[in-house]
């Protein structure tokens, strides 16, 4: 498996470090949001979810304690070792072909807002290539101010109660449509840096961007706007 950098990405702090420039020790010391509570009342009970991302599995565990049946995908070796009870797959998104279709098919953690527009269609058709004829798929969008007024933080605590500060220090362009994002993960005891690639994407974007691939919006679930439920744009509406 190919596990270089990718190119505009890399972190700093202690542990290992993703080819996105996660941090493996750091995703695996902060609790997820109610992101799983989300998906758990937007689709059917007991459904089949691929997980493209999985990281640690901090959406994983509690997706599969909802009774949902998991395949995990994540490029490091590091985190999918954190993955419990899962079905593990090591790959990248972008290139991902199982040869299996998933009534769910989730795409979390900002991905879609890859800096390559040629990784984001690769993701978003291997979301596709994967859901099952009447099945859905879960997209996460970055809030629509996310790069704006930088910088700016928000308190952080980690699953012992710890508390910490997540910082988003720096957005600039370096491309067309396409910024540097430092942020900075700061505990009393570590500290954790990633930069990495963002394209921002406004609703008539992130929309062109789906319809490309062959998908379209079912459905804004959250009233932000950053989760979407989206399906073969050949359904019937």
């Amino acid at each position: 498996m190919d596990v270089r950098r990718r190119e505009g990405y890399h972190g700093t702090g202690p542990g290992a470090i993703t080819p996105d420039g996660c941090a493996v020790e750091l995703y695996s010391r902060i609790p997820v949001d109610d992101s799983p509570e989300l998906i758990a009342r937007s689709v059917p009970p007991g459904a089949a979810i691929l997980e493209l991302g999985c990281g640690v599995g901090r959406m994983t565990h509690p997706l599969l304690a909802h009774g949902f049946a998991v395949t995990a995908v994540d490029e490091s070796p590091e985190m999918l070792e954190r993955v419990r009870e899962a079905r593990t797959v090591l790959s990248p998104i972008e290139t991902l072909d199982l040869g299996e279709r998933f009534d769910v098919v989730l795409l979390a953690s900002f991905l879609v807002h890859a800096g390559s527009e040629d990784v984001r269609r690769g993701m978003l058709a291997t979301c596709l290539r994967h859901v099952a004829p009447g099945g859905c798929v879960l997209i996460q969008r970055e809030g629509r101010s996310w790069h704006d007024e930088v910088p700016w933080e928000r308190p952080l605590r980690d699953g012992a109660g710890a508390e910490g500060t997540f910082r988003v220090v720096s957005s600039e362009p370096v491309g067309p449509g396409v910024n540097s994002v430092h942020a900075e993960y700061a505990f009393p005891d570590a500290v954790w840096t990633q930069t990495f690639l963002s394209r921002p994407l406004s609703t008539e974007q992130f929309e062109q961007a789906l319809a490309e691939v062959g998908l379209r919006v079912d459905a804004y679930l959250t009233d932000d706007g950053m989760w979407v439920r989206a399906v073969p744009a050949a359904a019937a509406p």
